[in-house]
């Protein structure tokens, strides 16, 4: 890994407001609270609190949504240099409900969100030259320009010397099809390093159910790291060694939102502060990194919304110990 690179984590992809349903006001209407969210910047949250040094690539619309956005970014201190405020489009909404055991259920604003609309011209490509890791979703591939434009970064980043991560993050309402979705989530896979990916969409990427086949196959196809993240289960991890699952911690479940994303940025943390090559790195190591990342992500569901849950790194010491 090289170690000069400015930024452990860039991420693109999609920044969103998460309205999330918080119960019923005296008149009985339904209230929802305004909260930052979008996996890649749930990621880059995660890793920062932790004491990682991220950047966004993304684009938020000139309003209020959009501006509530950078100021949390900002306040994260994530470098926003790669984030376009354009007024042309309205910021991407996603209403949020959840169940009585923490499960969601999404709505989107999205037709279309400003995060759809960045092009390949305004990528900014200095960060994608500084950093480890280049992290991205699918949500970017579900629609031109942002489709083109996230290809073209992964394979700009990938060429100067970034490790590519993935995480499918598959959500059904977003895609006009199943068949379409699976075509372009996949698409991107022959250019992934390391990838996550929960145990729901094994079969929809792979065609297996059984997390062990689903995750040889990603495996077999050139994915060097593979997760399987398993819920209230823990994780699978995957590599040249084989797989092991790794055990959750004991956690009392308030939201899951931001889980996955809090788990991937413990994981991506791990890995880039260990220094070492992909190939250099053994099944142990993955196990380590897993375990860290289910202490974070335990830390993430006590709490309610995505970024304002991501744990600091001495809270989730505390709870390894």
């Amino acid at each position: 890994m090289v170690s000069e690179k400015i930024f452990d984590v860039v991420a693109m992809g999609e920044i969103l407001i998460d309205f999330t349903f918080q119960g019923y006001n005296s008149d009985g209407q339904r209230l929802f609270a305004q909260n930052a969210g979008g996996a890649p910047a749930n990621v880059l949250v995660s890793i920062q609190k932790l004491g990682g040094k991220t950047a966004f690539l993304g684009k938020i619309g000139d309003d209020m949504h959009g501006s509530f956005l950078k100021e949390t970014l900002d306040s994260e201190k994530i470098n926003t240099e790669g984030l376009i405020i354009d007024g042309k489009y309205f910021t991407t909404l996603a209403f949020v409900s959840l169940s009585n055991s923490g499960e969601r259920s999404f709505s989107f604003a999205r037709k279309p969100g400003a995060d759809t609309k960045i092009s390949k011209s305004e990528i900014n490509t200095d960060l994608l030259k500084q950093t480890k890791v280049f992290h991205v979703g699918s949500l970017s591939l579900t629609d031109e320009p942002a489709r083109t434009a996230t290809f073209f970064a992964v394979n700009f980043a990938k060429e100067n010397g970034a490790i590519i991560s993935y995480d499918p993050n598959y959500r059904a309402n977003l895609w006009k099809n199943e068949k379409i979705a699976k075509k372009h989530m996949q698409s991107l896979m022959p250019l992934v390093d390391i990838m996550k990916i929960s145990d729901e969409e094994t079969e929809l990427l792979t065609g297996k159910s059984d997390i062990k086949k689903a995750a040889k196959a990603l495996y077999n196809k050139g994915v060097k790291i593979v997760v399987v993240t398993l819920g209230e289960k823990g994780a699978y991890v995957y590599n040249k060694d084989g797989g092991a699952f790794v055990k959750p911690f004991d956690c009392k479940v308030v939201d899951t939102t931001g889980a996955g994303d809090s788990f991937w940025g413990g994981f991506l943390h791990k890995l880039t502060q260990s220094g070492e090559s992909l190939d250099a790195l053994n099944l142990s190591d993955l196990v380590n990194f897993a375990k860290f990342g289910n202490a974070v992500a335990s830390l993430c569901v006590e709490k309610k919304g995505a970024i304002p849950a991501m744990p600091c790194l001495n809270d989730v010491l505390e709870r390894i110990k």
